[in-house]
């Protein structure tokens, strides 16, 4: 399992932030790893709701198909799963003075012979969660 975790202050209020981090099609605004991501089905953004990310990573795609898993006050949660790896991305907001405080956790849990690579992709894993600290932050001060 590989595990990293960023915080970011925005000015932008909780509501919005919230509301913009529940589609997961955003991930192409602030993600480095995301080539595409796309709705997979129909209707309002509620749990249960479905993507199709495509990332690159090392040079190499993967095709994770992810679920939203939690949308309440303060946390939304999304996991995706192939046969390689299971990810969970999950947000925690709180409102302050400032405007709002993101913590984002992304954990990745390996599976079958891919446990094996885990600890040896935790340093390009903690990479990409440097990266995505000025985009998250530039996509979510954008909102306004």
């Amino acid at each position: 399992m590989v595990q990293v975790e960023r915080t970011v202050t925005v000015r932008t209020p909780v509501e919005r932030v919230a509301e913009y981090l529940a589609d997961f099609a955003h991930t192409e605004d602030w993600d480095p790893g995301t080539v595409s991501c796309t709705r997979a089905d129909a209707g309002p953004i509620a749990v249960g709701a479905e993507w199709h990310n495509v990332s690159e990573f090392r040079g190499r795609r993967t095709e994770l198909d992810y679920h939203l898993t939690r949308r309440e006050a303060g946390r939304v949660t999304f996991v995706g799963e192939n046969k390689t790896a299971t990810s969970t991305d999950d947000f925690g907001l709180s409102a302050g003075p400032d405007g709002t405080t993101v913590r984002y956790r992304a954990t990745i849990v390996f599976h079958g012979w891919a446990k094996l690579a885990g600890p040896l992709l935790k340093r390009e894993f903690e990479r990409l969660g440097d990266e995505v600290v000025p985009q998250l932050t530039r996509a979510l001060e954008g909102l306004g």
